[in-house]
């Protein structure tokens, strides 16, 4: 397996992430032995694990990316909404007027720091003055620093990536509430969901088909444990 060593609630070198234990139920179903190729996932990184043949399998990967071959896909997730809990309404749209009062904070994805597809509809919503970016780099995930920041009062609110939303949320000591928004018409064309599969070199047709059988399986299993880590999940991911 191709891995970050420190990127929860996806991989760790503890093997205390839900890609680990997805891959550890993969290799007992294979009844493979189970070993890593550790690399933090930054620029290069397929090129150097799994392009320099250290290892087989990404566990998560987009369905299409276009630096592997992917399998049929096992979930799918949203950007999601991450509030404390509390009396008020949650927010349910990109159109609440609250949204303009509210101390919001975004992902910055990308090697060009570029904002997530929810911080390009609040800025179309013209709310930009009271918009904070948070970048990938940091001695925690974007995601955890965005999580802390709303419980503890510094933001109102956090757009972040379903999977760590919901594993930063359930760990934040707070009552949090975590919402999908339907993405706005004038954002039409940017992805707010993803369906995440597997990818494996191209040109290993057998390997893809032997994961997909695995996925076709093992779903009910595979979902359990993406419950245990509180990923939110849409329909359309696994057909």
């Amino acid at each position: 397996m191709c891995a970050d060593p420190d990127n929860l609630p996806y991989s760790r070198q503890d093997r205390s992430g839900f890609e680990n234990r997805i891959a550890q139920l993969l290799a007992d179903d294979l009844k493979l032995p189970l070993q890593y190729a550790w690399l933090p996932d930054r620029r290069g990184f397929v090129r150097k694990t799994l392009g320099a043949r250290l290892c087989d399998v990404i566990i998560g990967v987009p369905v299409g990316f276009e630096r592997t071959a992917t399998t049929q896909p096992y979930y799918r997730s949203s950007y999601v909404f991450v509030e404390r809990a509390g009396a008020a309404p949650p927010v349910r749209s990109y159109d609440d007027p609250r949204l303009a009062r509210m101390r919001l904070g975004v992902q910055l994805i990308g090697n060009d720091l570029a904002a997530s597809p929810p911080g390009y509809a609040l800025a179309r919503h013209g709310y930009t003055a009271n918009v904070r970016g948070y970048p990938v780099p940091g001695e925690q995930p974007a995601a955890a620093r965005m999580i802390s920041a709303v419980a503890g009062g510094e933001l109102d609110a956090a757009l972040v990536w379903g999977p760590q939303a919901g594993y930063f949320a359930a760990h934040a000591g707070v009552p949090l509430r975590v919402g999908v928004l339907p993405p706005p018409p004038e954002a039409a064309g940017l992805p707010f969901e993803y369906s995440i599969a597997m990818g494996v070199r191209r040109g290993e047709p057998q390997l893809r088909e032997r994961l997909n059988d695995f996925i076709r399986r093992r779903q009910g299993d595979i979902d359990r444990i993406l419950a245990e880590y509180a990923v939110p999940r849409i329909p359309g991911g696994t057909s």
